[in-house]
């Protein structure tokens, strides 16, 4: 193969006409329109002196006043062959394409360039290879030519009129629709029959694709016949429409309305205008239409940086937190805390507290009032029995039928980005095939991440930060340890005995007197018989028991009075059994012990507290053993056979001969053997009861004890002791055995109701011994 006749000097310096859209190829002859001042004055010297210029194209096409780096490096010197002044001062040049150049040290004032030749390589002249890819060539442009729209015969005859197969194949290059890119490829191939190769192999393509599109075309125009009809009716009823107001403009300009009223940020404005620009693309009879519109409506009912403003008064948040629940004391403080930081601040990470405890005790409905007192929205969600992912994170709305999940969902509503949420029952969530709950609730709950909150409905960021989540558990055992991190815990332990008073006649009498019709003064329940009804038909940690027998007393009451009878207004003891029935629990009192080996125990249950009779009795045996009845559970046990270990290490210190140990089995007893029993609080009971029957001296009457005691007879402190004395009270007991370390447990619970109770703190079963056993 031989080179082109070189006409460009090495490194000689010229002027550079930049093209917009356009690639200029070795021996083509193209026109252009000049507009650029520089651009005017170079083609203006060039035409005049008859030297060369280097034309090379823009990489982007919007460069106002392009510099070297603006440029592909590859280009073409030409020549201007006419130049036309027109009217408008833009100038009209034809230019011929000469030689393929390199651009090399470009200056950008003016813009001019070294260039060095780089020369296209011919075929041989005999080369039949060649003639026959060129011959292709020119029938596959043709054909691509007829197929396209605006073809016309003078175009093709021109095309069959180029005689030179490297003219052929440099003005297929410019004048088909290629890319710049790929123009730009083809420019930088050196040899003609490479460039002649890749060229043909671009036609291919796009004559497939023509064939392609026109057999598609075939099969439409067969089958527009069918729907001819129905598109000619759906283009009548358009246009009835357009004439009655197009609904699909009215929808949209009063998204555009809302949309300006919203306080969103960037990210989220833009993708509402993105949104709603397909909304315009589509036709109302799409299938997507309804689905993209309830999205976008979805979009302008969420609060976004909306928020109620919170009310600072601490003493009116006490007030409603006292008026609307009785006890609490611990939650009270700790949301007074964050109200007292919040309105010093004005700005703090809102905290995810969650109260757990026994149900019936308030803590689904300590929500509402903690909303009433923060002047927020309420919001409530229950996760029980919540196994779907989606349900919290939401379906992406690719999908039919997708939705938000209920955080989001529940923001809607409240129309408001500050609520008080209430996630009831989170640990009751459950996990199957559809994904775990629990994992999607990690961000909701993470004060550090929910500020961008990620649901996949809404396929963008909200910030659930200023949220309130207070979330409920009746235990701590089934929530994941790391969503247990995330949230601050606090105990609800049952309703005392007193509290239940008080709950009553403040809460439900009134509450259900009011919902049956009943007026103020139509029942009476004197504290006597408010404890009967509390002690013998109710045994609950919360009060809802308690409220529906008060409702069945008031619908007594109302059946009554519509039967024309006169019931008591203040009721006793008897109306009660009269109305409910005869008791359903019995109280257990302290009974006077005239029995060795018998102690009274304290226990504590979700219900509350509980005296616990320890029995145990001695029997004749070959082969001591130990036997232990009444439904206990493996801990129970465990002090039990710690107990009578200890008393066979120490018998001596404790005054039992070792031939009464060695000859007798011991029996411990714990009664209501159909009620299960655990706990290691028993330990001391037990051992003062094998102690009591070993020594066959009683015990101190009214006097019950409870702590856990180890092989060294050390005695441990214990919980539930608030829970533990009121039953020991409401039994008659008067004097209680605690551990040293339970003292400050004791000095919390109010004076009121330690009242008649004398403690003696111990710190070794030797004094349990010394002052229990008489």
């Amino acid at each position: 193969m031989e080179n082109i006749e070189k006409n460009i000097e090495n490194m000689e310096k010229l002027g550079i006409l930049p093209l917009r859209n356009m690639v200029l190829f070795p021996g083509v002859m193209i026109g252009i329109t000049v507009t650029r001042e520089s651009s005017k004055q170079l083609v203006k010297d060039a035409f005049a002196s008859n030297r060369p210029i280097a034309v090379c194209c823009q990489k982007k096409k919007e460069t106002a006043t392009p510099k070297g780096e603006d440029l592909y490096l590859l280009g073409t010197a030409a020549r201007v062959v006419r130049l036309d002044e027109q009217k408008d001062h833009s100038i009209q040049v034809v230019i011929q394409g000469e030689e393929r150049i390199e651009l090399s040290d470009v200056e950008d004032n003016p813009l001019s360039t070294h260039v060095i030749p780089r020369p296209e390589v011919l075929p041989p002249a005999n080369d039949y290879t060649f003639v026959q890819v060129v011959d292709t060539l020119r029938e596959q442009a043709v054909q691509v030519m007829k197929q396209s729209e605006g073809f016309s015969i003078e175009a093709a005859m021109a095309l069959r009129n180029i005689n030179s197969a490297s003219a052929l194949v440099n003005y297929l290059c410019v004048n088909f629709g290629f890319s710049i890119a790929d123009k730009q490829q083809l420019l930088a191939i050196e040899t003609i029959q490479e460039r002649a190769n890749q060229l043909l192999e671009r036609f291919q393509k796009e004559v497939e694709m023509l064939q392609m599109r026109a057999e598609i075309q075939n099969k439409t125009n067969q089958e527009i016949s069918k729907d001819q009809r129905e598109y000619y009716l759906h283009h009548q009823l358009e246009t009835i429409q357009k004439e009655l107001g197009d609904t699909t403009l009215q929808i949209v300009q009063e998204m555009q309305e809302k949309a300006k009223q919203k306080k969103w940020n960037e990210v989220t404005a833009q993708l509402f205008e993105d949104e709603l620009k397909k909304l315009q693309r589509m036709g109302s009879r799409s299938p997507e239409y309804a689905m993209q519109q309830t999205y976008l409506d979805t979009l302008l009912d969420l609060p976004w940086n909306e928020y109620t403003t919170d009310n600072f008064d601490l003493l009116h948040a006490r007030q409603v937190l006292d008026n609307d629940h009785y006890g609490m004391e611990k939650v009270k403080e700790r949301l007074i805390e964050y109200l007292a930081v919040l309105g010093r601040k004005n700005s703090v990470k809102s905290p995810i507290l969650c109260l757990y405890g026994p149900p019936g005790v308030g803590k689904t409905s300590l929500g509402k009032s903690v909303a009433h007192a923060l002047g927020r929205m309420y919001a409530r969600i229950s996760l029980g029995g919540l196994h779907d992912e989606a349900e919290i994170r939401g379906h992406r709305k690719t999908y039919i039928g997708a939705m938000p999940g209920r955080i989001i969902e529940n923001m809607r509503k409240c129309k408001s980005s500050n609520p008080v949420f209430v996630l009831d029952e989170i640990d009751k969530v459950g996990v199957d095939y559809k994904g775990d709950p629990t994992s999607a609730l990690l961000e909701v709950l993470d004060p550090e991440q929910n500020n961008t909150f990620h649901d996949n409905y809404l396929d963008t960021d909200y910030d659930l930060s200023k949220v309130l989540f207070i979330a409920t558990a009746n235990t701590l055992d089934t929530i994941p340890r790391p969503l247990l991190d995330r949230m601050e815990l606090i105990e609800m332990t049952g309703y005392l005995m007193e509290e239940k008073e008080a709950i009553l006649e403040r809460h439900i009498l009134p509450k259900q007197m009011s919902e049956h019709g009943l007026n103020q003064d139509d029942i009476i329940l004197p504290k006597a018989t408010a404890d009967y009804l509390i002690m013998h038909y109710t045994r609950e940690s919360g009060v809802r028991s308690l409220e529906r027998q008060v409702a069945a007393l008031c619908r007594k009451t109302v059946t009554q009075k519509a039967l024309g009878n006169n019931p008591n207004i203040e009721l006793d003891e008897a109306d009660i059994r009269t109305y409910l029935g005869k008791p359903r629990y019995t109280q257990d009192m302290y009974e006077n012990n005239d029995y060795v080996g018998v102690v009274t125990g304290l226990a504590w249950t979700q219900v509350g507290g509980e005296i616990l009779f320890i029995e145990s009795s001695l029997s004749p045996s070959k082969s001591p053993t130990l036997t232990l009845t009444g439904n206990l559970g493996d801990v129970m046990k465990e002090s039990a056979t710690i107990a009578l270990a200890y008393i066979k290490a120490h018998a001596d210190e404790l005054g039992i001969p070792q031939k009464s140990i060695q000859s007798q089995s011991a029996h411990i007893h714990v009664p209501e053997g159909a009620i299960p029993k655990d706990g290691p609080s028993a330990g001391i009971t037990m051992t003062t009861a094998l102690v009591s029957a070993f020594t066959k001296r009683k015990v101190r009457p009214r006097i019950a004890m409870t702590g856990e005691m180890t092989l060294r007879g050390k005695v441990l402190p214990i919980g539930g002791v608030k829970e533990k004395i009121l039953a020991a009270k409401r039994a008659g007991i008067t004097d209680l055995i605690l551990c040293e370390d339970n003292r400050k447990d004791v000095e919390e619970i109010p004076d009121k109701y330690l009242n008649g109770l004398t403690f003696h703190y111990v710190q070794d079963i030797h004094q349990v011994i010394d002052y229990a056993i008489i």
